[in-house]
């Protein structure tokens, strides 16, 4: 019983998460969050690797930019940037990627995330 009350809330859960409708406006004000250590609308690397151009794009390799073993790894491991991969990372960094050198604790709101991955896509292309 109690696991399939579980199962129903993560199914819950999952399916709202799915169901929020992107908002790239929304995202732009969430990056602000972001500026101080990445650039979406340029290859400029600051504290953090450019954003530019993301999604799609294998983790740990921007040209120029100086990565954590941990990220180079996963990188290498197959880690690819897409938008459920983006959300997780950016859920928890640490979490997902153990020993990498981002310092920002994450965003914890779902709708955060898939607006400013939405804003990330749409301003990065």
């Amino acid at each position: 019983m109690i696991k399939a009350l579980l199962a129903a809330s993560a199914l819950a859960v999952c399916m709202s998460g799915a169901a929020s409708a992107q908002d790239a406006a929304a995202g732009e004000k969430v990056f602000a969050k972001c500026k101080a250590c990445h650039v979406i609308d340029g290859t400029t690397n600051r504290v953090g690797p450019s954003l530019h151009g993301i999604i799609g794009r294998t983790a740990g390799t921007v040209e120029g930019f100086k990565y954590s073993e941990a990220m180079t790894a996963a990188g290498k491991g197959g880690l690819v940037w897409d938008n459920a991969n983006l959300d997780k990372y950016l859920a928890d960094p640490k979490a997902m990627i153990p020993k990498n050198k981002m310092a920002f604790p994450g965003l914890k709101n779902p709708d955060d995330r898939t607006n400013v991955i939405a804003y990330i896509d749409e301003a990065s292309k």
